[in-house]
């Protein structure tokens, strides 16, 4: 077995295993960002769904875990081409479109990409949610998080790299993960293309949506509201009040 596993093909197994769990992590944040694009009610039910939930607390680390393995895979199998072994254990790319070419090509570079921009996401969201929660803190609003986050122009810029850098990843990545675990007769490669592109095609308008929205459209009235930005804080002084009130009614 791990002699397998060190093989080309053991390694070109995990790594398009562990990016289809990478595929489904992505879905399942497109799902939850359009929430957002909704209504602002929905989006903090489905952040509070993903927060208490059970299956989902377990999912969610399980499929991170894959990307995880996915990452660090990928930077071994460059690394390892870099150094002179067979060319092999890349992808095998027939049929490719010139687009996909150019992927093939750049998806380590274009995995780069996605993984500094996933640090920077990780800063505007998580840093203010769920690690708040981690460390036993209340977090802060996550719809004021997501108008203030694309409020900024820059921000929305460096968003658009991101998901074109998703985009041109994962229409390669996802047939060619396919490709690897046996479905790669020239019947199978067409259609698993097809719905690469397609795939791809929706996560990438599905997510430009979102900047697109809360930039030109949503109202950004709740910027000014000063218990959303300090929601942690404002928690504290209510349970403060509350301690004091009690006190003098002991006495």
């Amino acid at each position: 077995m791990i002699e397998f596993l060190r093989s080309s093909i053991g390694k070109k197994l995990i790594m398009s295993l562990s990016g289809l769990f990478l595929l489904v992590f992505i879905a399942l944040h497109l799902a939850l960002n359009l929430a957002a694009v909704v209504s602002d009610d929905l989006y903090r039910q489905a952040c509070e769904f993903m927060d208490t939930n059970i299956l989902v607390k377990v999912m969610v680390p399980v499929l991170a875990l894959g990307f995880v393995v996915h990452i660090l895979f990928s930077i071994f199998v460059e690394f390892k081409n870099w150094t002179g072994r067979p060319r092999d254990m890349r992808y095998a790319v027939p049929c490719q479109t010139k687009a996909t070419s150019w992927a093939s090509k750049n998806m380590f570079v274009l995995g780069v990409i996605v993984v500094c921009f996933l640090c920077l996401h990780m800063t505007h969201f998580w840093a203010h949610m769920q690690l708040q929660s981690f460390m036993g803190k209340e977090g802060t609003d996550p719809y004021y998080l997501v108008v203030k986050t694309f409020s900024n122009p820059i921000v929305c810029v460096l968003y658009v790299v991101w998901f074109a850098a998703i985009y041109f990843h994962v229409s390669h990545g996802f047939w060619s993960a396919f490709q690897s675990i046996g479905l790669n007769n020239s019947k199978w490669i067409p259609r698993l293309q097809f719905l690469a592109k397609l795939y791809a095609i929706c996560v990438f308008l599905g997510f430009l949506l979102v900047p697109a929205y809360f930039y030109f459209v949503a109202d950004k009235s709740i910027l000014t509201n000063p218990a959303c930005a300090a929601q942690p804080q404002v928690q504290e002084v209510e349970e403060v009040e509350v301690v004091e009130e009690i006190l003098p009614e002991a006495e």
